[in-house]
C-alpha cells in the first residue's frame, strides 16, 4: 500500500515522537524527501473520500461522547475525551498560516451544542463551516459556500440539522421572536410538512436545504453537474453523538 501524504501525516501527526518513529520505518535516503512531501501544502491532509472521512470522524466522536457520558469519574471522562484527535492529520501552523485546503464544507446550525469540528473529530484546516440558526441558507451563507467550492475546491457540502433544534421549533410555532429572526426562519417554515414531529421536521429541513443550494446557486449547480461537488444532508443526534445521512 502506498503511503501518501495524508497517510503519512495521519500516522505521524508531525509531532517529534511520531515523526521520529516514522523515520525509523523509512530508509535514510528517503526520510528527508518524505518529510518534505508531508509538509508540502495544506492539501496534504485531504482524504480520498470526504463523506467517508466525515462519517468515520463522527464515529470516533460518538464513541468517545457515549463513553464520557457513562464515565464514573472526572479522570475517566478526561481520558476518554483526550483520545480524540490523536489520529488526526496534523498540519503545522506555518502551513496553515500560508493557506487552507478544507476537504468539506458544512452548513450547520448555530446551536452551541453543534460544533462541526468537534462532532466530526476534525482538525484545523479540515472543514469550511457556515453556521446559522436552523442551518438556513441565507444569501451570505450561500456566497460563502460558493467561495469554498470555487476557490478552495471543497468537494462536499453537508447540510447538518440536529435534534431538538430551537430554530425549527420556532418555525413550527406561531409566536414571533424578533423581526430579523422571523425572516431567518421563513425558509424553515416553507419546508415544514403538516403533522411531522420535530425530528422529521429537522431532517426534512436539512434535505430541502441541500436541494435548494444548487437551485439557488449557479456556481454550486455547475460544480455538481461537472462531478466536482456532492451536496448531502445529515442529522446530528445530540444524545448519542451520532450523525446520520438523510
Amino acid at each position: 500500500m502506498t503511503l501518501n501524504r495524508r497517510s503519512f501525516l495521519f500516522r505521524s501527526g508531525l509531532n517529534a515522537f511520531g515523526l521520529a518513529a516514522a523515520m525509523q520505518l523509512i530508509k535514510p535516503a528517503k526520510a528527508e524527501a518524505a518529510f518534505l512531501e508531508a509538509k508540502e501544502s495544506a492539501r496534504s491532509c485531504r482524504p480520498d473520500d470526504s463523506l467517508t472521512a466525515l462519517i468515520e470522524g463522527n464515529a470516533r466522536f460518538a464513541a468517545a461522547w457515549q463513553a464520557k457520558n457513562t464515565a464514573t469519574s472526572l479522570n475517566e471522562r478526561a481520558q476518554v475525551m483526550s483520545n480524540l484527535w490523536l489520529d488526526n492529520c496534523f498540519l503545522p501552523a506555518s502551513v496553515l498560516e500560508d493557506s487552507q485546503s478544507p476537504w468539506a464544507s458544512i452548513l450547520s446550525c448555530a446551536d452551541s451544542r453543534v460544533a462541526p469540528e468537534w462532532i466530526f473529530d476534525a482538525a484545523a484546516g479540515d472543514l469550511f463551516v457556515v453556521r446559522s440558526a436552523g442551518n438556513t441558507p441565507f444569501n451570505e451563507g450561500i456566497a460563502s459556500l460558493e467561495f469554498g467550492v470555487a476557490v478552495l475546491k471543497t468537494p462536499l457540502i453537508l447540510v447538518l440539522g440536529h435534534s431538538n433544534c430551537g430554530a425549527v421549533k420556532a418555525a413550527r410555532s406561531t409566536d414571533s421572536l424578533t423581526p430579523l429572526f422571523d425572516q431567518l426562519i421563513m425558509p424553515i417554515r416553507a419546508n415544514l410538512v403538516p403533522g411531522d414531529n420535530l425530528e422529521n421536521a429537522v431532517k426534512n429541513n436539512a434535505s430541502a436545504t441541500a436541494q435548494q443550494l444548487s437551485a439557488r446557486s449557479d456556481v454550486l449547480a455547475k460544480a455538481v453537474e461537472m462531478g466536482n461537488l456532492q451536496i448531502v444532508a445529515g442529522y446530528f443526534d445530540i444524545a448519542s453523538g451520532k450523525v446520520s445521512i438523510v
